[in-house]
């Protein structure tokens, strides 16, 4: 039993590290170099290769989501690989003892937790889930999920190559503050919907560890990949709506709106860069961009539905209304300072 026990750890230690490696490490490695030359990663996911934003319509919604998922579709993968495999392979036990106390410490380690996977937040959430179900606190778990795209090494580095460093140290210093205090935040509140643990099945020993696996991938795809999609598809068709962004000056007004569209809207990971890029030469002022560099890339309508089999409607409200309203905190802090 101990032997099969360190097998299935082994292997889904191995998973982990070749699936990050494959999907983020090496390709980001060549794109720093890319950034550092170019002082650019791409065009911006709103316009692809059209001069504007296109009109909502079901061309514009499809057209969005061929982009967008062909950008994703491998981390998206890794992501439903590794949360199936944390609850068919961890023991519960294992899990509740590591990062199931609530508290400052484990929300800590959760937060380092997610620096190497630097998944954006839909790729990240199905591990997110599979490790709630496995009794890791929400903090825990709030945390790790934030800090992937929100701290994420890469995104940091290509901001400085194509923003300029200012960027770079301003997105770090409050998004820091922004993983932590949200973290806390669900942690007070959410905990108490499921400390009892209802919404966790009890582990099923039956079968082979990978017939295990197997099953919960695929109950777990089936059952967050469809709303996801959909989802996907409403806010690529809905884009112009959320983001018009000519005239989009220092104003209090401005920066709430952008705030919440970037809280909204699904990008891939770094996509805020060149959005920002982008509207910038459209004349963006410094606190609606502050708003968009922070809150696009930290959550989305998709991702926070696809944690509502782990944490309640009012716990993924909370999160994101702090996450609105860390953008505009962003964005008035942003006013002063560019």
């Amino acid at each position: 039993m101990q032997n099969n026990l360190r097998l299935r750890i082994l292997l889904l230690v191995l998973v982990a590290l070749a699936g990050v490696a494959m999907v983020k490490w090496i390709p980001y490695y060549g794109k720093a170099f890319v950034a550092q030359s170019h002082h650019a990663i791409g065009g911006s996911i709103l316009t692809g290769k059209s001069a504007s934003i296109p009109s909502p319509s079901w061309h514009a919604a499809f057209g969005y989501a061929a982009v967008y998922i062909k950008s994703i579709w491998q981390a998206l993968v890794l992501g439903l690989l590794l949360g199936s495999g944390i609850k068919a392979l961890v023991p519960s036990a294992w899990m509740s003892h590591a990062l199931g106390k609530m508290g400052f410490r484990n929300i800590a380690i959760g937060s380092l937790a997610g620096l190497p996977s630097m998944m954006c937040t839909c790729c990240a959430a199905p591990v997110a889930v599979g490790m709630r179900q496995s009794r890791a606190s929400t903090g825990s778990v709030v945390a790790w999920w934030l800090s992937n795209p929100v701290l994420n090494p890469a995104t940091l580095i290509f901001m400085g190559f194509v923003l300029g460093w200012k960027w770079s140290i301003f997105r770090a210093a409050l998004g820091v503050l922004m993983v932590i205090g949200i973290a806390l935040l669900a942690e007070r509140v959410g905990e108490k919907t499921v400390s009892s643990g209802p919404i966790i099945p009890p582990e099923n020993e039956n079968g082979s560890f990978m017939s295990r696996w197997i099953r919960e991938f695929a109950a777990l795809s089936i059952g967050l990949v469809p709303e996801y999609f959909a989802l996907v598809l409403l806010l690529g068709a809905a884009r112009a709506w959320l983001f018009p962004v000519l005239g989009a000056h220092d104003s209090v007004l401005w920066i709430a709106a952008m705030s919440l569209a970037g809280t909204l809207f699904v990008i891939p990971t770094a996509g805020e860069i060149p959005i920002v890029q982008g509207m910038f030469a459209l004349g963006l002022g410094a606190g609606p961009a502050a708003a968009l560099i922070m809150t696009l890339p930290a959550v989305s309508l998709p991702s926070l539905a696809m944690l509502g089999r782990v944490l309640d409607l009012k716990t993924r409200f909370l999160i994101g209304a702090g996450v609105a309203a860390s953008g505009i905190a962003a964005g008035l802090i942003a006013t002063v300072l560019f």
